[in-house]
């Protein structure tokens, strides 16, 4: 058999400052690894020269590219962009800060060979793992989130907005094509097309430290990712992701 070939999908939005370490750091890390690697950034409307930098940086490395969003439309419509476009058979998207490391992601990938066809780093199932914890207020709003999904959309997760996740190639290409929401409430958008589908999903903990930086308004964003969430509610119960499933159970 051939081996794996893995895709590591970066969503950037102003991101010249780190990026280019970051993605030093991942592909450093596949090189170790022997992976068989494409790293793909997916450049969300920045006015800061990302895309120029990261456009001159895969010109001197040909498992990089540069995918480019008609404007700012969200991390949740980027994530989908790069999936989408995407030609591994482990699909990973990981935040551009590496709040998680890019080392972390072998163990999402040793929950995959284990049987998972969808693995989410986890910042609450080990919290002695965070290096630099969120600021009170901020793990407030999520403990609060995360009741509100349980109730809402009947996940059962102890973290969906950790920004470390990765897919097989058969999940990504079932669930991605019908994600709705493009902002920051598509992680439990996703994670509900997963159990609606079926998929083995693996809640893995993963070392994760707080970046500065953060561009989420708890209070804006927050009322936000609550409407979305009734949203996601409301998609199905209007049936859009039944029918969906049903046309693609067919194929």
């Amino acid at each position: 058999m051939d081996p794996a070939t893995y895709s590591i999908i970066l969503p950037a939005y102003n991101e010249s400052a780190r990026i280019a370490a970051t993605l030093e750091k991942i592909l450093a890390h596949g090189t170790q690894r022997g992976w068989n690697l494409e790293v793909i950034v997916v450049d969300d409307g920045s006015i800061d020269g990302t895309a120029e930098l990261v456009r001159g940086y895969a010109s001197k490395h040909s498992a990089l590219r540069l995918l480019e969003n008609p404007g700012n439309r969200g991390k949740g419509y980027s994530v989908r962009n790069g999936m989408l476009h995407a030609k591994g058979d482990i699909l990973l998207f990981s935040d551009a800060d590496l709040s998680s490391p890019i080392e972390e992601a072998d163990k999402l990938f040793a929950a995959m060979a284990q049987g998972a066809e969808i693995a989410i780093g986890s910042r609450w199932v080990d919290p002695r793992l965070q290096i630099r914890r969120q600021p009170l207020h901020r793990r407030l709003f999520g403990r609060i989130f995360n009741l509100a999904l349980r109730i809402i959309l009947g996940l059962q997760f102890k973290d969906t907005q950790c920004g470390f996740k990765a897919f097989t190639r058969r999940s990504a290409q079932t669930i991605f094509p019908l994600q709705k929401i493009e902002r920051w409430g598509f992680d439990p958008e996703v994670l509900f097309l997963a159990k609606q589908f079926g998929f083995a999903v693996r809640e893995v903990p993963v070392a994760w430290s707080h970046r500065e930086g953060t561009r989420i308004n708890p209070l804006r964003d927050g009322i936000r990712m609550f409407g979305e969430l009734l949203r996601v509610r409301w998609y199905a119960f209007k049936g859009n992701y039944t029918a969906a499933k049903v046309v693609t159970e067919r194929l």
